[in-house]
């Protein structure tokens, strides 16, 4: 963060905090006029800091009411084809996150279905059908302690 000025940390914390906020609302709460605030909201975009806005949608309320963790454990021949693997991934909708892990498991997956049920479809007729698959350990989430997209900007 060695090329952000102190406000552009504000600005990025108050486009995490609420990215609907207009220009002017934004450069009012960090001190500046809208002007130098809109060239400097502009460069972060252009710059790769701001990859995206979005809304943040409550699973809940659209009919998402399971959270699964699941490990994957490739086989020798699916650790191979890592990209291969990636790409059917992210294909699949209900996985919200992905990471590639060091340690006895390959990939960790954050997905989500209406029901367990749901899951257990998603389960069998997708996610252990990939090739390579040798393992998925799933931990289904029974609540929520904290859900954020805010990262801790000093």
């Amino acid at each position: 963060m060695t090329d952000l000025d102190p406000f552009e940390i504000k600005i990025l914390r108050e486009l995490q905090r609420d990215a609907s906020q207009t220009t002017a609302e934004i450069a009012e709460r960090v001190g500046l006029s809208a002007s130098p605030c809109w060239r400097r909201i502009d460069r972060l975009e252009r710059d790769g800091y701001i990859r995206k806005r979005v809304a943040v949608i409550d699973r809940r309320k659209v009919g998402l009411n399971a959270h699964i963790f699941a490990q994957v454990k490739l086989n020798a021949h699916g650790r191979a084809n890592l990209d291969e693997f990636s790409d059917a991934i992210r294909s699949f909708p209900e996985v919200l996150d992905a990471y590639v892990l060091m340690g006895s498991m390959d990939f960790m997956l954050r997905v989500v279905a209406k029901d367990i049920d749901a899951y257990e479809r998603f389960f069998f007729d997708q996610l252990s059908k990939l090739a390579g698959v040798q393992e998925i350990n799933s931990t289904v989430a029974l609540s929520e302690i904290k859900s954020t997209t805010e990262l801790p900007l000093h």
